[in-house]
């Protein structure tokens, strides 16, 4: 497991623990990864965030479009092998997204559980929110590189 805030870690390793889930990526909503388990190589993990903010942005946007009141919740599919939860949560530092795979093993009412957990874990371990700074900074894309190095130990 890695993360770039420390005070996600027991929090997302008790999820991965209590979920059995086999993948887990913790990010904002615009698809910044905060942490994650079970990825091996750093472009899926940007991959995933990517894909998995994007998901669930079209379909929060879709449900105010039909009138849906309070979303939809989370996104989940139980193939026979393997079932995914997508879903946001409000943190003291905005809505943060949780993308979990999980196997035969556990259940979509189990991992709808133990997010719920989850997410007040996290939103009662987030420290206050640091200033406000501009979305693309300059150092963007460096900061995104150093981001990496962080999550896969790669110097």
């Amino acid at each position: 497991m890695r993360v770039l805030e420390p005070w996600v870690a027991a929090p997302l390793a008790e999820l991965v623990r209590e979920s059995s889930a086999r993948i887990a990526l913790l990010m904002t909503s615009s698809g910044q990864v905060i942490g994650q388990h079970g990825f091996t190589r750093s472009l899926d993990v940007m991959a995933a965030a990517a894909l998995g903010a994007g998901i669930l942005a079209t379909t929060d946007e879709l449900a105010r479009t039909v009138g849906a009141n309070g979303g939809y919740g989370a996104v989940v599919h139980q193939g026979a092998a393997q079932g995914v939860w997508l879903a946001g949560f409000d943190t003291p530092r905005g809505r943060w997204v949780a993308l979990v795979v999980f196997g035969r093993e556990s259940t979509i009412g189990l991992v709808r559980m133990f997010f719920a957990r989850f997410a007040e874990r996290v939103a009662e371990a987030t420290p206050p929110p640091v200033p406000d700074r501009e979305v693309l900074a300059e150092g963007f894309e460096r900061e995104l590189d150093a981001s990496l190095r962080a999550l896969f130990g790669v110097g």
